[in-house]
């Protein structure tokens, strides 16, 4: 049978782990395509299929697709999942996209899916290496998109649109197609519709050209990824905040090496930068001043702190520092910390660093450190600035505002992991809210 061979042969080379598979079917003769193709082979690659189906709100005919999409699956004896976003006609692709990937995530964490299968071809590939060339990517964004991702997986990659065009007239297949797809207004559309066929007409390859591109910037992307883990010195580090690295060896480097080095950290960070903002950020590292830091668009800076680079999303005004919640047992959250409360009694000896505190009586609350906060530590002689504990205890400036600060009676007693002040201390052995802190 023409294409299922084949496609069988490069499902398998993918090596993906068996369980449940997610089928992401719009309707379109790509992803209906899909589908057949892994209900047919089915007994081969073993899986349990389940069809999602994402309703945009932005066709008028939208209802009447997932309709087709779901009787479809039910032909096939196959679960349907849908999801109704309501976007509106005035949304844009990009948007759309978000919605869409951020809407089949839901659904594969409820059906308990292990990957994602999407109908992505040859043909959106180098479309999307084409784009992201107009809109001034570097080499590293002209890796477009990649087989398996995460769990995201592409088994169409290999193939041409028209080859599944041809599959879905030849099994008959019901398909619908998007009106956005011929609509120029949209990048990709007058890619699709104008600009291939004429590259086509005089570099006929020029699919499989632009694919082997996309390919040897994935491998090059790879390549710097192990670069800065490889290089002496760098340190790299990363948690939910974002990522960092020594600031001295990276500021030792030649202009062209440090600025790809950074572009690097911050796709690891899950941010892309531009050269100008790279450089940006190797001035800042070569000019060593601890606590600067530079804006890299919405909520993303880059800052220098104890002689390390961290690239990350600073935490949102309003939202954790700028707020402050009681603490009511048995659990409260604030930000990313989760906080759990109960009554025991309290030890021998208080931890001044640790995550668990025991507190008295008094109104127990959370908020972030403010200008002018003072705090007495234990064993400490004298108030001392927060600010200066907070630097003592290596917290960067950009994750400050995010650091709790939990309050008795509106005095600051304890920063889990930090500091604890001489604040509501229970006697050993008397029963005492026990608080303990964690950062998710």
């Amino acid at each position: 049978m023409p294409l299922l061979e084949p496609f069988l042969l490069h499902l398998e080379s993918l090596a993906l782990e068996s369980g449940t598979a997610l089928v992401a079917v719009s309707g379109g003769p790509d992803s209906m395509a899909l589908l057949d193709l892994l209900q047919r082979s089915r007994q081969t690659h073993g899986r349990t299929l389940i069809v999602a189906h994402v309703d945009h709100g932005i066709a008028s005919e939208s209802q009447a697709v997932a309709e087709m999409v779901r009787q479809t699956s039910d032909g096939l004896g196959l679960r349907f999942e849908s999801v109704r976003l309501a976007l509106g006609p005035g949304t844009g692709e990009t948007e759309a996209r978000r919605a869409r990937m951020k809407a089949l995530e839901t659904v594969r964490v409820s059906t308990g899916s292990r990957i994602i299968m999407l109908g992505h071809h040859a043909d959106d590939q180098a479309e999307t290496v084409v784009m992201r060339l107009l809109r001034g990517s570097g080499p590293a964004g002209l890796a477009a998109m990649t087989a398996c991702d995460g769990v995201l997986v592409r088994p169409l990659l290999p193939f041409r649109r028209s080859e599944l065009a041809r599959y879905v007239h030849l099994h008959g297949l019901r398909s619908w197609e998007d009106p956005a797809n011929r609509d120029q207004r949209h990048l990709r559309s007058w890619l699709r519709t104008q600009v291939f066929p004429m590259l086509e007409r005089r570099l006929p390859d020029v699919v499989e050209r632009l694919q082997l591109a996309g390919d040897d910037a994935w491998r090059a992307r790879k390549a710097w990824e192990a670069v800065v883990d490889a290089l002496p010195g760098l340190d790299p580090s990363i948690d939910s905040a974002g990522v960092s690295v020594a600031a001295t060896p990276l500021a030792g480097y030649d202009s062209g090496l440090a600025g790809t080095l950074v572009r690097t950290l911050a796709r690891r960070a899950g941010h892309v930068i531009g050269h100008r903002r790279a450089g940006r950020i190797v001035r800042l590292v070569r000019q060593g001043r601890s606590g600067t830091w530079v804006p890299l668009g919405g909520e993303w800076r880059a800052s220098l702190d104890f002689g390390r680079l961290w690239i990350g999303r600073m935490p949102q005004t309003g939202t954790v520092s700028g707020s402050q919640r009681e603490l009511v047992p048995p659990s409260a959250g604030w930000g990313t910390w989760a906080f759990q409360l109960r009554r025991e009694p309290a030890p021998r000896e208080a931890d001044r660093r640790g995550h668990t505190a025991w507190f008295g009586a008094g109104m127990l609350a959370v908020r972030g450190a403010r200008p002018g906060d003072r705090m007495r530590p234990l064993g400490g002689v004298g108030h001392r600035p927060l600010v200066r504990l907070l630097q003592e205890a290596r917290i960067p400036r950009a994750e400050r505002s995010s650091v709790p600060v939990v309050m008795v009676d509106g005095v600051p007693a304890w920063v889990p992991g930090v500091v604890r002040a001489e604040v509501a201390l229970p006697r050993p052995g008397e029963e005492a809210w026990r608080i303990d802190a964690a950062n998710e």
